[in-house]
């Protein structure tokens, strides 16, 4: 992604344009999956998925200008770079919008979730939610128990989450060994 202050609502493809494939995310603990979100009340996929990572809660958030109260303060809220304590889980139902992520460079990542896409943002990844020029997204919100929607802007390096992202994915891709020592 570029480093652009245009709107934040536009793509920001770097030039040329270049792609990160679903193993790159994969080893960043971002997960994907594309469902049939048509179907998503009886979707057998869904259902497993859910069961198989625990994600007893459900709700929907409807995010536009005449849906979502305090629009212009949440979408900024959205857009701040921040971490979660808990994974992040997003199932587009409806409309799109970008998640943006940090690669092991610490450079931005968009990514495009449309109707059917389902992404999982690990416990500890700063990242950052806008809505594309549409303008429109309804969102399936799932989570382990109940809900955590609490954002820690950056910097918030000190919070175990973060060294957990840190352990088990960043220093893992660049071969750092680390040692525990026992006093």
């Amino acid at each position: 992604m570029d480093d652009s202050d245009e709107d934040q609502r536009l793509p920001h493809h770097l030039e040329p344009k270049q792609y990160v494939s679903l193993q790159q995310l994969d080893e960043l603990g971002v997960l994907s999956w594309r469902l049939d979100a048509d179907i998503y009340e009886t979707d057998e996929e869904l259902k497993k998925i859910r069961h198989d990572r625990n994600y007893s809660y459900m709700d929907f958030c409807e995010v536009c200008p005449e849906k979502l109260p305090n629009y212009e303060e949440k979408i900024k809220n959205f857009y701040e770079e921040h971490l979660h304590t808990d994974e992040e889980i997003r199932y587009c139902v409806a409309g799109s919008g970008y998640f943006d992520v940090r690669d092991l460079n610490d450079k931005w990542i968009r990514i495009w979730v449309k109707k059917g896409a389902m992404i999982v943002l690990p416990a500890g990844i700063y990242h950052r939610f806008t809505l594309d020029s549409d303008n429109y997204i309804k969102a399936m919100r799932l989570f382990v128990g109940d809900p955590v929607w609490t954002p820690h802007n950056r910097p918030n390096d000190h919070l175990p989450a973060r060294k957990e992202y840190l352990k088990s994915f960043v220093e893992k891709e660049a071969g750092i060994q680390t040692v525990n020592a026992a006093a």
